[in-house]
């Protein structure tokens, strides 16, 4: 018994696990925010968008709100849970938590400010425990609660007293909706709750988690534990699904309307669901598939249809609309794809790891991705897959082991010799006989006889690795190209045995290198793309030149090129992917250039591959697993992005924060006076763009410093540092991978000047400019008159000193004239001492001879000759004259000495005037005619007069007169 109870449970445990497998070919981009990325509590409760994109989340720790680079938490005042979250449509964003309810709202400077309207309700109904949902219809907010919902209208709120107990509220379509556990769905009308139930209830303890809007007059209700039910005219039908058996242990928390007539239904805890209208799941997500967890509080779609899911455990958003999806064949190890194909409503992968394929369902789908995924590896494909490719009506491989058909049951080998690259046949459209095979060793020749492919061998003359081959059968050459050897035509013969012929074509032909150079066949030409642009063969001059059609291309290195159905040109430049819509042409060119930035990185470099099956289906090799464009949705969905300004913050130099701007105002934001010591500002930016977060870039200018906009960049954060005084304007914008361009926001702002730079200042430093150039004056006055007293004052040194040189050359002159009668007074007195002293001996002489004479008469002669000299000696004549050059060459002498001995005589003035002249005694003698006792005796009673001692020389004492005089 226990044996088929076991089997029993494990069938049912497989049983479930294919059901909750199901997903589709293609799967979304998905992007996990866990707890540690938005800083907030780890449940989240409700979901809401408001018009600027700006995501909210009722979160544990509060609101939550997320612009694509910012995450913030906004508390409610006391800390409770926030359940619910609506966002009104004008600007307010309603919040329910534990007896709490109330709406965040910006401030004239952008920041959501939180407003209780707890106040408002009456005191006997404010224990309320958890708002769980909130719900609009027209300008009236509902707030449902387990036992009340509160009615706001114009700043009033009414409250509805559940019959029993309130289970669920919404409204569709401006319809308000609510369940009560023993009356079932009601809805409002006319300020009253009537009852909807017709004659088919939902079945009682049935407990309501979703409404959408599903067909005329229906609408489609999820319950918790019941499944899903039809709800038409107040009556309710069971909508069946695969799913209804596991509804009672994976239980629905909510749906969502996707359009296309397709719901989103989450669990918990069994992921989320996407179904169709008939109830078939068409994909599910869940742990395995990229989400955090299974367990799923709530659904929203965003104005772009993509998917946001409240966790237990965090934030997931799946961009279900987005035009870009990726196949992986094995989830586990995300193969990279090297090529890809549809073939007999098969969708082929070639991987690094063989050869997989899955079913889709027909041609009446027509987004394949969207198909249920059944992949399976196909047998005997291990090994690395190079091409897959269609020729003749069948399906070829090259492989790293040879050439392969794809059969039903596996492949069957064609050549195992050589690993293979490529298949060139002769003809795209009929079938061909022959085919040239690029491989790792050459080229090959293939031949088809109508039921089998058969390898016919080497072809002689090539040994090179050949990737890149182009059979051109009219010609019966084969153009090849290798990175690094160049770009050669090769002839082969009638019996594809061996090339015959073959040429290089490098610069002497046209090209403008010989190293990386690929050749292609595109629109029925011949072209080598260069690193410096496409060049087109021109078989007249059997040259190369640069293709004017392909002009866009200059200088962007391309390593791959190939033509879809439509004519289009997709190609490959360093892992970048583009395209050339001749469906569009623009300006000069006949077609539109695009490019996907979404794939930079993505696509498989050096291996680059672009199967078109139709608009909505592009198949691209990938790195990890394929890639699936849906190039239709691709260009509707290339609108303009948005740009918000989403905080602008001043710094002072102690780093001192000031918030300017909130980034939650929808209309254009105040200019704001700034004082200058909060001359350092921050600017955030975003845009809602969040499945291209890694595409959108930004552009900044910050008019009164800068002139120019800033190069393009994913930085959304820019900061100005010690700004001068002045008016500014900060201008952002952004762009998305297609190259559109948002709007401009701008912040305006006035730095003011600093205190000593304000206008009272400056008339503070009028006044002190007033007195400083008064002082300045007054001081120069002061000088002038200074310089006028200098100028007076050396004007009388200089009078004084040419008084003083007049003086000196006076002074000089009498010196001369002194010295010519000291001389003359010198010489006069030395004449008058020889001829005393001639005399005295001549008369000497004579009074001897006399002596000695006895003769009378003779002595008598001699004596009277005595007497005549005698005579001589007591002239006057020459004493007087020497008298008078005494006086005249010392008359200041006389003066002087006159005004301090005012007593001396006559003869001691001449006594003075003779020592002065440093004469001895006896000399003195002579002139005065008197003996040296005489003028010995003089000397002494001149001293007595002069009042000196005998120790002081006379001579040096009456000098002293001399040289005050001098």
């Amino acid at each position: 018994m226990s044996k088929y109870i076991f089997i029993l449970l494990l069938t049912f445990f497989l049983l479930q696990k294919e059901g909750f497998a199901q997903r589709t070919i293609a799967m979304p981009q998905i992007v996990n925010y866990s707890s540690k990325a938005y800083q907030g509590g780890v449940q989240n409760w409700g979901i809401t968008q408001d018009t600027q994109g700006i995501m909210y989340f009722a979160n544990n720790e509060g609101l939550l709100s997320f612009d694509g680079r910012y995450w913030h938490v906004y508390p409610l005042p006391n800390s409770t849970i926030v359940r619910s979250v609506c966002y009104d449509g004008n600007g307010r964003i309603y919040v329910g938590g534990q007896d709490e309810i109330g709406y965040f709202e910006a401030d004239e400077k952008g920041t959501l400010v939180y407003h209780s309207l707890v106040k408002e309700i009456p005191v006997r109904e404010r224990q309320f425990a958890d708002v769980w949902h909130i719900a609009l219809s027209g300008d009236h907010v509902f707030f449902q609660a387990n036992n009340h919902i509160f009615h706001y209208y114009q700043d009033k709120i009414n409250v509805d007293r559940a019959p029993s107990s309130w289970q669920y509220m919404t409204s569709v379509e401006d319809a308000l909706y609510a369940q009560d556990m023993e009356r079932g769905v009601m809805h409002y009308e006319n300020g009253v709750w009537k009852s909807t139930t017709g004659k088919n209830p939902l079945k009682k303890g049935a407990i309501m988690t979703g409404m959408v809007p599903y067909g005329a007059d229906t609408l489609l209700i999820a319950t918790m534990k019941d499944g899903l039910f039809y709800l038409t005219k107040g009556n309710f039908f069971p909508k069946v699904t695969s799913m209804d058996s596991r509804f009672s242990t994976n239980r629905i928390s909510s749906i969502r309307f996707l359009g296309n007539d397709l719901f989103a239904v989450s669990m918990y805890p069994g992921g989320m669901l996407i179904i169709d209208k008939s109830g078939e799941i068409l994909q599910r997500y869940s742990y395995g598939e990229g989400l955090q967890t299974n367990n799923i509080r709530d659904i929203f779609k965003d104005r772009n249809g993509n998917v946001w899911l409240a966790l237990d455990d965090g934030i997931d958003y799946i961009a279900v609309n987005s035009a870009i999806k990726y196949i992986y064949p094995d989830q586990n190890t995300k193969l990279g794809t090297y090529s890809l194909r549809i073939f007999n409503h098969k969708l082929y992968l070639g991987t690094s790891n063989g050869l997989y394929v899955t079913p889709y369902r027909g041609n009446a789908l027509e987004n394949i991705g969207m198909s249920e995924a059944r992949f399976e590896k196909v047998a005997h494909s291990d090994g690395q897959v190079w091409s897959i490719q269609e020729v003749n009506g069948r399906l070829l491989i090259g492989h790293e082991e040879g050439s392969f058909e794809v059969r039903d049951d596996g492949v069957r080998p064609i050549h195992t010799a050589t690993g293979i690259w490529t298949y060139q046949a002769a003809s795209r459209v009929s079938p061909s006989r022959n085919m040239v095979v690029g491989s790792y060793l050459g080229l090959r020749h293939l031949l088809f006889d109508g039921q089998y492919f058969v390898d016919n061998g080497h072809i002689g003359g090539s040994d090179e690795s050949l990737r890149f081959v182009y059979y051109d059968d009219k010609n019966h050459v084969v153009w090849v190209s290798h990175p690094y050897r160049g770009v050669f035509k090769l002839s082969l013969s009638p019996d594809f045995k061996k090339i015959i012929q073959h040429k290089r074509y490098d610069v002497a032909e046209g090209l403008p290198a010989i190293l990386h150079n690929y050749v292609f066949h595109i629109r029925n030409d011949i072209l080598v793309s260069t690193p410096k642009g496409v060049y087109i063969y021109d078989a007249g001059h059997d040259t190369f030149t640069p293709a004017d059609q392909y002009q866009a291309l200059v200088n962007i290195p391309i390593q791959y090129m190939t033509e879809d159905k439509m004519g289009n040109v997709w190609f490959a430049t360093n892992k970048r992917l583009g395209l050339l819509d001749f469906s569009r042409p623009l300006g000069e060119y006949p077609y539109t250039v695009s490019y996907f930035p979404e794939l930079n990185g993505e696509i498989l470099g050096g291996f680059e591959s672009v199967y078109v099956h139709d608009a909505e289906n592009v198949f691209i090799s990938g790195q990890k697993g394929g890639i699936l464009l849906n190039y239709k949705a691709y260009q509707d969905r290339a609108s303009k992005p948005n740009m918000l300004l989403r905080a602008v913050k001043a710094f002072d130099s102690d780093k001192k924060e000031k918030l300017l701007f909130g980034g939650y105002l929808q209309q254009d934001v105040p200019s704001t006076k700034l004082r200058y010591a909060f001359n350092s500002l921050q600017f955030n930016f975003s845009s809602t763009m969040y499945d291209q977060q890694e595409q959108v870039e930004f552009s900044y200018m910050l008019e009164g410093l800068e002139t120019k906009w800033s190069a393009w960049s994913n930085r959304s954060e820019k900061e100005y540092t010690n700004l001068p005084a002045g008016t500014y304007v900060f201008r952002v914008k952004s762009r998305n991978g297609m190259g559109n361009e948002s709007e401009e926001q701008a912040f305006s702002f006035r730095v003011a000047p600093p205190w000593y730079a304000h206008p009272v200042s400056y008339l503070f430093y009028g006044g002190l400019l007033l007195v400083f150039i008064f002082w300045l004056l007054s001081i120069q006055r002061k000088k002038l008159k200074e310089r006028h007293r200098d100028e007076l004052h050396v004007r009388q040194l200089e009078i004084e000193k040419k008084e003083k040189e007049v003086i000196k050359l006076r002074n000089e002159k009498l010196e001369v004239e002194l010295g010519f009668k000291d001389k003359e007074l010198a010489n006069l007195t030395m004449n008058i001492i020889q001829r005393g002293e001639v005399l005295s001996k001549i008369k000497n002489n004579i009074a001897q001879t006399m002596d000695r004479m006895e003769d009378k008469e003779a002595q008598q002669n001699f004596k009277q000759l005595i007497r005549l000299i005698r005579s001589a000696e007591r002239t006057n004549e020459d004493w007087e004259k020497f008298n008078t050059h005494i006086h005249h060459a010392n008359e200041n002498f006389f003066l002087r000495l006159k005004e301090q001995h005012p007593d001396l005589t006559a003869n001691e003035l001449k006594l003075c005037a003779l020592l002065r002249m440093n004469l001895l005694s006896k000399e003195i003698a002579q002139l005065m005619h008197v003996t040296v006792k005489a003028i010995e005796v003089s000397r002494y009673r001149l001293r007595k007069k002069l009042k000196i001692d005998s120790e002081v020389n006379l001579y040096d004492y009456l000098m002293q007169y001399t040289k005050t005089d001098e």
